[in-house]
């Protein structure tokens, strides 16, 4: 079975594609937007692709070649402050990229899975489930909430996958997230000042790929909240690091989300109710303190 995903390069991409390569039983075809960052190749049963997926007639071109049973979009500029600075970019990416794959995706009748965020709300009423509605306050929302329209409205079998706040171990080539951030800035003895007025329910990266499996091994169809379970501020989240490796966590200040004038507004409380993706998919995140540890090497 051909499986083809995009962003293969990011922090879910390479651990995606190394889930999918422990089952054994697909033809993986990865692209990025640069050269391939994969630990990955042919004798894994990998094939990289360069791509950017703004690029419409080589990005329909390609997919037509593949013709995967199975198109997994993890591609897109997901920082909020990015799409508010560039909301060509923006749009050309998150909602452009996703019109091209799905209309190259029709000929092949590919199953199409999207992964979008907990930004497609407005954090007034969180944690939300599946049946919530959603309401962005910024570009980025707003990209991935027209995006996720286009997903359920099209005439293949779909499904869409929600997170919230991923963060993992650090992979070749990548960003550091959150919790690396705050390891790296206390380790070197600095102050810094981290938001407590935001609620998320962090994502273990390892739990997201494992989610995004359990629905394409369920051939499941329509919007799925993948998330961990407990709610906390991102100034809880930094502490927690900061006593898993033992570092000082009184340098932690805690602030609000007006102490920084960020381009693009952030939903004040999100987070996910993830009962349907425990009882139809069969998910469970790991606990908070452990998916931090191992994504800390602890």
């Amino acid at each position: 079975m051909k499986v083809l995903v995009t962003g293969a390069n990011g922090l879910l991409g390479q651990h995606l594609i190394r889930q999918l390569v422990d089952e054994g039983k697909f033809a993986i075809h990865a692209t990025g937007k640069g050269s391939s960052r994969l630990p990955y190749g042919e004798k894994n049963g990998v094939t990289y692709h360069q791509l950017d997926i703004t690029d419409t007639k080589r990005t329909q071109l390609l997919v037509e070649k593949i013709s995967p049973h199975i198109l997994i979009h993890a591609a897109a500029i997901t920082l909020p402050n990015e799409c508010a600075a560039d909301k060509t970019a923006c749009w050309k990416t998150n909602v452009g990229g996703t019109r091209t794959l799905l209309r190259a995706a029709q000929k092949a009748k590919s199953y199409f899975i999207y992964v979008s965020s907990d930004f497609v709300f407005d954090g007034k009423d969180g944690p939300y489930d599946e049946t919530a509605v959603p309401n962005p306050v910024n570009d980025y929302g707003e990209s991935k909430l027209l995006a996720e329209k286009m997903v359920s409205m099209s005439t293949l079998h779909w499904a869409v996958i929600r997170t919230v706040l991923v963060y993992g171990g650090k992979v070749p080539g990548g960003r550091p997230n959150f919790i690396h951030w705050v390891k790296e800035k206390l380790s070197a003895g600095e102050r810094i000042q981290v938001v407590d007025d935001q609620f998320r329910t962090p994502t273990y990266v390892e739990d997201l790929a494992k989610g995004i499996l359990l629905v394409l091994m369920k051939h499941a169809k329509g919007i799925y909240h993948i998330s961990g379970k407990e709610l906390c501020t991102p100034h809880q989240l930094a502490v927690m690091v900061a006593d898993v490796l033992q570092l000082d966590a009184g340098k932690i200040d805690k602030v609000t989300a007006a102490t920084f004038k960020e381009p693009a507004k952030r939903p004040p409380k999100t987070g996910f109710i993830i009962t349907k993706a425990v009882k139809e998919l069969g998910y469970v995140p790991v606990k908070l303190e452990d998916g931090l540890r191992r994504s800390l090497g602890m």
